[in-house]
């Protein structure tokens, strides 16, 4: 059950938006164990003057951020492994890279995890996992 806030540069958010909600769902189904029909993405473009962000740190021995960097915030409510983490920041950065041309050093992404009882879906009612699903 990820929450996904997504910040992106306005000047790409028209061209861009459905094809980074089709990868990041595809890279959640495929390596993060979430359901198909569970995608609840927020997207946030901002125009240059809002966006602050460091163009070398942490990019790499020999990149740059460029004006198309993307923030992928995950929250999710059950926790996942390093491996999985892993999978997920190295298959979305690889797949925005193919579809899209987006630099892996444009891509980052920050994953919070919750407790069930922190999330309601609907009608005010906490979250809580059926009994048998774990």
């Amino acid at each position: 059950m990820p929450f996904t806030r997504i910040s992106l540069p306005a000047h790409r958010a028209d061209a861009w938006q459905n094809a980074i909600s089709a990868t990041l769902q595809e890279t959640l189904v495929d390596h993060f164990s979430v359901p198909a029909q569970d995608c609840f993405q927020l997207f946030e473009p901002a125009v240059r003057r809002q966006r602050v962000i460091s163009p070398t740190y942490l990019a790499g021995e020999n990149d740059r951020r460029s004006d198309d960097f993307l923030l992928f915030h995950i929250t999710a409510g059950k926790p996942r492994n390093s491996y999985q983490k892993q999978q997920l920041f190295r298959h979305l950065a690889e797949k925005l890279h193919i579809t899209l041309g987006i630099s892996p050093a444009d891509v980052m992404v920050v994953v919070s995890f919750t407790r069930p009882e922190d999330w309601s879906f609907s009608h005010g009612d906490m979250f809580s996992i059926p009994q048998g699903a774990a």
